[in-house]
């Protein structure tokens, strides 16, 4: 090959590299190029607009500096490089001051291997997703309005997993609405209501609503820890102050809440002493170690929560009427279950398919096993409603769930009344009792064997029940 030929296949090459530079340019997706030791080698102009950075701030940088100045809020080039492979995340990127805000994006990077097989560039293509991510908050927000609307509603708090509060009736329509109008103001609040009924998942949701939901939000239950160790563990206390101390002293849970949220479970429980330490700690809006001398600010919302009427615990002289007075600054009563009926459906709904997912198992409840829950007074509320499903879920190789599968304290009551009849008490224990027989034998024969009756006999008895 003569010179004139290498010089054509130069100019070729470069042509080509010249083309291939302005297509990576006026590429949409932001394209971001480093090579072998993450030192970054090209950025495109759609990359600069949709992150705010320019190239002079990029080029010749190596991505892992980057990342620790806060360009990247995680590196993807870090996981290409340690994987070889083609990767994909979401990032948060771009230059605050000058747009206002990070960008959400997705991010690929794709390894590129020399003719050795060694890694040599990592290519990164970048798609804003901002808009996309906006538009579903805007959509799930406007689905659950509609729900709430037709009288429906289920929300999912971000504190804790697999938490839902589902609901159908006007009584928990207006808790919600209330928790939605308080949640953003620092008032101290106070939630009543029988045990089991959600308070406390009530509480993750005012959290969730209020502008401290990034700070802590801290529970302690005061019956259930003794007086001299619940003052430890509400106020700290400093080194050497009292036998057993820890030598370096402990933060008090009122301390580790500071800026955010802190809810007393049981607060009717609370010893008097306590409650004259406590009511000082709200009026000073400070407190103080046990053995310490020191006071730190303190800047805390406080929820009290209580199955008990506080109210008459005052007029008892149990409960201080100062400190009821400043706990109670809004008051939220939760009804029972029994009080709101059209809630137990939608429940029984939402917590069957709940476990069946999370167990891998498909059950439903017979239509008549539906009418006998939704007849039951529930004394245990929503807690006892979803222990019951589970174990229904778990317990009951059949799919399809019948009335005799149900706790007798709830076949006991008869469909439409609140009478106990002998008929319906007999029918669901002779059902329950017939089926343990069938699980247990092979054929309608010996489990009519074991039940002491005619195979025929089981045979009308399972066409009368349409079994």
């Amino acid at each position: 090959m003569d010179c004139h030929d290498d010089t054509s296949e130069l100019e070729h090459y470069k042509d080509l590299a010249l083309k291939l530079e302005t297509v990576i340019e006026f590429s949409t997706d932001g394209i971001y190029v480093v090579d072998s030791n993450g030192v970054t080698v090209l950025v495109n102009r759609a990359y600069e607009e949709m992150t705010g950075y320019k190239k002079s701030d990029l080029v010749g940088k190596n991505v892992f500096d980057l990342t620790e100045k806060g360009y990247f809020d995680r590196s993807i080039s870090k996981l290409v490089f340690k994987e070889k492979k083609q990767l994909s995340i979401v990032q948060k990127i771009g230059n605050e001051e000058k747009l206002g805000e990070k960008k959400e994006v997705v991010v690929t990077g794709s390894p590129v291997f020399d003719e050795h097989g060694d890694l040599s560039l990592i290519v990164i293509s970048v798609s804003d997703i901002t808009e996309i991510s906006k538009m579903k908050r805007e959509l799930t927000k406007a689905m659950e309005t509609a729900e709430l609307n037709s009288h429906r509603f289920a929300v999912h708090t971000e504190f804790e997993k697999n938490q839902t509060i589902v609901f159908r009736s006007p009584q928990m329509k207006q808790v919600y609405e209330k928790i939605q109008q308080v949640a953003p103001f620092p008032t101290s609040i106070l939630l009543s209501g029988p045990s089991g009924v959600g308070k406390e998942m009530l509480t993750n949701l005012i959290h969730h609503f209020s502008d401290r939901k990034e700070k802590p939000l801290i529970k302690i239950n005061c019956g259930a820890i003794p007086e001299n160790l619940l003052e430890s563990e509400l106020f700290g206390y400093e080194k050497g102050s009292f036998t057993g101390a820890r030598l370096e002293g402990k933060a008090g849970l009122l301390e580790l809440a500071d800026e955010g949220t802190i809810m007393l479970d049981e607060i009717g429980e609370m010893p008097l002493a306590l409650q004259v330490k406590l009511l000082r700690v709200i009026q000073e809006k400070q407190v103080r170690r046990i053995g310490g001398n020191k006071t730190k600010d303190l800047d805390i919302r406080i929820i009290s929560v209580t199955n008990k009427n506080l109210e008459e615990l005052v007029k008892q002289g149990q409960f201080r009427e100062d400190l009821y007075y400043r706990l109670n600054v809004v008051s939220i009563d939760v009804p029972p279950l029994a009080e709101r009926p059209e809630d137990v459906r939608e429940l029984l709904q939402y917590f069957f398919s709940y476990f069946s997912k999370k167990y891998h198992i498909q059950k439903e409840a017979a239509e008549e096993t539906v009418r006998y829950l939704m007849s039951y007074h529930w004394p245990g509320n929503v807690r006892e409603l979803r222990n019951m499903v589970e174990n229904l879920i778990v317990s009951v190789s059949e799919k399809i769930l019948e009335p005799y599968h149900l706790p007798f304290r709830i076949t006991q009551v008869e469909q439409g009344t609140n009478e106990v009849t002998l008929k319906s008490m007999v029918q669901n224990y002779e059902k329950k009792i017939i089926m343990e027989a069938l699980q247990k034998n092979n054929s309608l024969r010996q489990a009519a064997k074991e039940l002491g009756i005619h195979h025929t006999t089981l045979v009308k008895k399972l066409q009368a029940w349409k079994m």
